[in-house]
């Protein structure tokens, strides 16, 4: 029974009123000794107590996305086939414009509360190793003859840990509040791609590479880009590309950008952080090495040092002590072409939730609008209009250099 689906949601349900309706049908009517009947109603009692608690954990991940299915929930999953030494391009020696396109059979969600127009598929990246879920929603223009000919922006859309693939579309209702906005010219008409980031149960891969364990860089950066590209009519340029995320998603999106800026142009980051130990199960933080060089700070801060500052654009949002400060430190170190635009959101918006994040979609998707298909002006390196360079030549993840963190106070348990 998915640990997702009405059938379970329901059986639940059915099960608490059991256990409410018990002790009052047998709590008197417990025969035997006096320690049998203390147990017995001893058993009742904590039946009708865990059986609260299961519905209240259901309906908070429902409504959440946190857990997509039980061995998501349990730590048993693993999306990993291969995790292989794909050096510092993340590519293996590979070239992706050498390979055949990897056509993926898209379909009808399995959950329905992805919306309506969403499509899932499923597949193995050939360079990262990684085996997962994506899903995919096209902007309403897509299918219009009028735009038969033309090829669309894509936005990666990245959960926080825990946390499922269905969350951008499912509990954010991203979709549902661009489709309109599309419609009215007032966004761009994105095509929104939302792949899976939990990829070895109980812990969060920081979205990096780390050697006999995960490429989740690659699976990201690389395999679904490249992926896309070959099953819809996507724009393959990194002006046309971007990267949003919520939480430790958020981490990710901005380490992905300033990384790889031959990959994407932009990035969002929703109450994110540069240190990636601020989450306690990121593989990336309780690494030392890598938790230096996975620090967006390192990457920019390397990047400049070597006169090459990202052709990146960001935008960062979050409250004082849940990734305002974040961002204050990236846009200290920004240099042109680099641009960061850092907003605070106020005491008593809704703290780090998802009903937050989702009050800021469109706001954030027209900033983004404003940038994705644009040229920083000229004064870096970067990707040059027209261009389509091999994946794997920009900034690099940075080795040697301080993580240069700044004050970052940790927080409870996050909303994926």
């Amino acid at each position: 029974m998915s640990l997702t689906g009405t059938p379970f949601f329901l059986t639940v349900i059915a099960l608490l009123v059991v256990a409410v309706v018990l002790p009052f049908a047998l709590w008197s009517r417990v025969r035997g000794p006096k320690p049998v009947r203390a147990v017995a109603r001893l058993g009742m009692l904590l039946f009708a107590q865990v059986t609260a608690i299961t519905l209240v954990f259901v309906m908070v991940n429902n409504a959440n996305s946190l857990y997509d299915n039980w061995d998501d929930l349990l730590g048993t999953s693993d999306h990993v086939e291969a995790a292989k030494d794909l050096g510092p391009d993340g590519l293996g020696g590979l070239k992706t414009k050498d390979e055949p396109k990897q056509l993926v059979q898209f379909g009808p969600p399995k959950d329905s509360v992805v919306g309506p127009g969403v499509q899932e598929g499923e597949f193995k990246g050939r360079i990262s190793g990684v085996s997962g879920e994506v899903y995919v929603w096209l902007p309403p223009q897509y299918d219009d003859p009028a735009y038969k000919d033309k090829k669309f922006p894509v936005v990666e859309l990245l959960p926080g840990f825990p946390g499922s693939a269905k969350s951008w579309m499912g509990t954010l209702k991203a979709a549902e509040q661009l489709k309109p906005l599309m419609e009215q010219g007032k966004v761009k008409p994105f095509i929104l791609v939302a792949p899976r980031t939990t990829l070895l149960g109980k812990v969060d891969t920081g979205c990096v590479n780390i050697p006999g364990k995960v490429n989740a860089d690659s699976w990201l950066s690389v395999d679904v880009r490249q992926m896309v590209i070959d099953n819809f009519r996507a724009e393959d340029k990194p002006a046309s590309w971007a990267v949003a995320g919520y939480s430790a998603g958020a981490h990710c999106a901005a380490k992905l950008a300033l990384a790889h800026p031959d990959r994407y142009r932009a990035a969002i980051s929703l109450s994110g952080f540069n240190d990636p130990k601020m989450e306690p199960a990121s593989l990336a933080g309780q690494d030392p090495k890598l938790r230096v060089e996975s620090n967006p700070l390192t990457i920019l801060k390397t990047a400049n040092q070597a006169g090459r500052p990202p052709r990146s654009a960001l935008y960062i949002s979050g409250a004082s002590g849940d990734g305002y400060e974040a961002g204050l430190a990236l846009k200290q170190l920004a240099k042109n072409p680099t641009t960061v635009k850092v907003k605070l959101i106020p005491p008593g918006a809704g703290g780090h939730g998802t009903a937050v994040w989702k009050n800021q979609i469109p706001e954030v998707f027209r900033w983004l609008s404003g940038v994705i298909g644009t040229e920083p002006p000229a004064g870096g390196t970067g990707t040059g209009p027209g261009r389509n360079p091999e994946p794997g030549h920009g900034t690099g993840p940075g080795h040697g250099a301080e993580h240069g963190r700044t004050p970052e106070h940790p927080r409870g348990p996050r909303h994926a």
